[in-house]
């Protein structure tokens, strides 16, 4: 039976091998936008949604209820599509997926690793996970965009099954932070560190992840990188600090804040990660 015939396997069912539901959606994603290959991923967290249409000419836009392996966004700020750009300038395509799924969703962690999965299975060899963060720093004003240089997951969950075992050592592209660096020699670069969520971190929290290492915190990007590593993708992750994180901030946090901070710097950013990625 040809591959294209074969009944659609779910995530939701511990039997099926979660390349299998990528690679259908791969096939879908071919079909609807007429684009046999993407070279490049990109993951749009908050405050980054405006670089989409700053790379070049959309060719299509697909819901990601609509994609195998996806769900509907249930996050502010999210739009919950796929959308397929290409490159000004190139002959070369984006995948543009603005349809993150977060651990703290409470679906499971094949979910949150799906995007990664299609981004390989669609052809890509380099995914920008970008996300809105809280920042340990505080000389990063809410605005600051910050190359990540490595992560620590705090989640107590990993997207590999089994006895899959992954080098992270450089998971967080040198190369790539040097490219970005050319469009921006001034981008400080820092560790992000990832909180299972949804709950923002208490102040207690905040010293233990600056004392392990960390410079951001999140809720986001961590396990995405470690399955886009498993997936042979090569990441470049850019982190907008929207808020001092909690002890540091001298108010009390909120997700409106976050958004704000985004609308807010989502011009400067969207154009510096347009110019990046054209570079990639």
């Amino acid at each position: 039976m040809p591959d294209d015939a074969r009944p659609l396997v779910s995530l939701d069912d511990p039997a099926t091998d979660p390349s299998d539901v990528a690679g259908a959606a791969a096939r879908l994603l071919a079909e609807r936008t007429g684009v046999d290959r993407h070279d490049v991923a990109l993951v749009l967290g908050s405050g980054w949604g405006g670089a989409a249409e700053l790379l070049g000419d959309t060719v299509a836009e697909v819901p990601a209820t609509d994609v195998p392996g996806f769900s509907a966004s249930t996050v502010a700020g999210h739009v919950g599509r796929l959308t397929s750009v290409r490159i000004a300038g190139t002959d070369r395509h984006a995948l543009v997926i603005a349809a993150r799924t977060h651990f703290y969703e409470g679906r499971d962690v094949r979910r949150v690793a799906h995007g990664m999965r299609v981004a390989a299975a669609a052809g890509a060899r380099t995914v920008v996970l970008t996300n809105g963060c809280g920042g340990l720093e505080p000389e990063w004003a809410p605005g600051t965009p910050v190359l990540i240089s490595d992560h620590i997951n705090l989640t107590g969950a990993s997207p590999l099954e089994g006895a899959t075992f992954v080098d992270l050592t450089d998971l967080y592209s040198a190369r790539l932070r040097a490219l970005a660096r050319e469009v921006d020699p001034a981008l400080p670069e820092g560790v992000y560190v990832q909180f299972p969520g949804p709950h923002y971190e208490t102040p207690a929290e905040v010293q233990m992840a600056r004392r392990i290492g960390g410079h951001l915190v999140g809720m986001s990007t961590a396990l995405e990188a470690i399955a886009a590593r498993h997936a042979g993708l090569e990441i470049l992750g850019l982190s907008l600090v929207t808020n001092p994180a909690a002890g540091i901030s001298p108010t009390p946090l909120a997700h409106e804040e976050v958004l704000e901070a985004g609308r807010a710097a989502g011009p400067r950013i969207s154009r510096l990660l347009a110019e990046i990625v054209r570079r990639l």
